[in-house]
């Protein structure tokens, strides 16, 4: 028996770091074409992983979501969107990419090849993108969702969603100092309750912003009007 071929040998060796493999390799070839490889090739027809790189975004945002809202019930949209960020970047899809060892595999054109690229993070990033796309489209979206699962799984464990949780006035004050170089104001506006059981109002002002928020001590009303002052941040970003 005669040994496969260097493209079908990649792709083996490559299906197993993904843990999934194709019906039809053709969708993981397309997957690793960079531009660079295809503009070298003008007398065929082959296209780049360009296509696949717009659609592995929204395949890749709408797991992450997924999982983020499975896993954090209580967190609210802003803090879902926070920590999203923190997940799908370039840099921890880069990282990624160097965990299952994708640069080697890639399809550059010469300069690119010969300027490191299979080390650029911009390029392993939108390969990974590509390649959850080529995982939709061979295996839909459940296939999809198990690479992502399992690449994701311990980034989403270490997320920074504790602090989004507890420390909503931190957050915030570090936003709107490196933005608008102001210090939000917290003031008491009112007080509900006997004195054994108040709750306390709190009202948030910074940057034309109000913000208002409830809690049973003047700290958690503070938080609360903080975390409200940060949405309102996010939605008018």
């Amino acid at each position: 028996m005669h040994d496969p071929t260097p493209e079908i040998a990649t792709h083996e060796n490559l299906e197993r770091a993904l843990g999934y493999r194709f019906n039809k390799s053709e969708q993981l070839t397309v997957a690793l074409r960079h531009s660079s490889f295809v503009n070298e090739q003008p007398q065929t027809s082959i296209s780049s992983n360009e296509r696949l790189e717009f659609l592995g975004d929204a395949v890749l945002n709408l797991a992450i979501s997924h999982l983020l809202m499975e896993r954090y019930p209580d967190l609210s949209e802003g803090e879902l969107s926070r920590n999203r960020a923190q997940l799908v970047n370039e840099t921890e899809l880069a990282a990624i990419a160097r965990e299952i060892g994708l640069g080697p595999h890639l399809l550059l054109g010469k300069g690119e090849a010969m300027t490191d690229g299979r080390e650029k993070n911009s390029i392993l990033a939108d390969a990974t993108e590509a390649v959850i796309a080529a995982i939709y489209l061979d295996g839909g979206f459940d296939a999809a969702f198990g690479f992502v699962d399992h690449q994701f799984r311990e980034r989403l464990r270490s997320t920074n969603h504790t602090r989004y949780k507890t420390d909503f006035k931190s957050m915030l004050q570090e936003r709107v100092q490196s933005t608008y170089h102001e210090v939000p104001r917290y003031e008491v506006v009112d007080e509900i309750g006997p004195d054994h059981d108040k709750t306390f109002r709190v009202q948030m002002t910074v940057a034309g912003i109000t913000a208002e928020g409830d809690g049973k001590s003047k700290k958690m009303a503070e938080q609360a009007a903080a975390r409200a002052g940060l949405d309102l941040l996010d939605r008018s970003a």
